[in-house]
């Protein structure tokens, strides 16, 4: 698994937002990120969110967000709109649900999917919702502190 980009927000555009219009708080791209073990990305929304949160950390595919591009034929989105912290390539995260695993010499627990949610539809293109279902990306622990690098891909 290889971190190509990592993005923080100190604030929440959808969550919690439900009947209410989405926040414009906008992700931040950043070329390192401070885990810090049980509480999350310092400088992230979800920062010391509560004890044992399940999502201190999201994890997306970048070959699903990738297969997304062309299924809605967008030109010009970044993989921030999907509002995750980590992109990835090389690994199916799905598989990473229930284990405990090590980037960078960190320590996470894949918890569950970041399942998505309608605000998709509008933040991507509609249908974005049902096409992500079972590929949404990971949530995750934070087991061990440590600075995660994203390594962007040469051409």
């Amino acid at each position: 698994m290889t971190i190509r980009q990592i993005y923080i927000s100190d604030d929440h555009n959808f969550y919690g937002r439900h009947n209410k219009p989405p926040r414009e708080n906008p992700m931040i791209e950043v070329s390192e990120a401070e885990c810090v073990a049980g509480k999350g990305i310092i400088g992230d929304r979800f920062f010391d969110y509560k004890p044992d949160y399940k999502g201190q950390i999201t994890f997306f595919s970048r070959e699903v967000y990738e297969d997304l591009c062309r299924a809605f034929n967008l030109a010009d989105v970044p993989p921030s709109v999907f509002r995750r912290n980590v992109i990835v390539d090389g690994v199916d995260l799905n598989e990473l649900i229930g284990s405990e695993f090590e980037l960078q010499g960190i320590r996470f627990l894949g918890t569950v999917e970041a399942s998505p949610c309608y605000w998709m539809n509008g933040a991507v293109a509609e249908g974005a919702e049902e096409a992500m279902k079972g590929r949404g990306g990971l949530r995750a622990k934070i087991l061990t502190s440590g600075t995660l690098r994203a390594e962007p891909a040469t051409v």
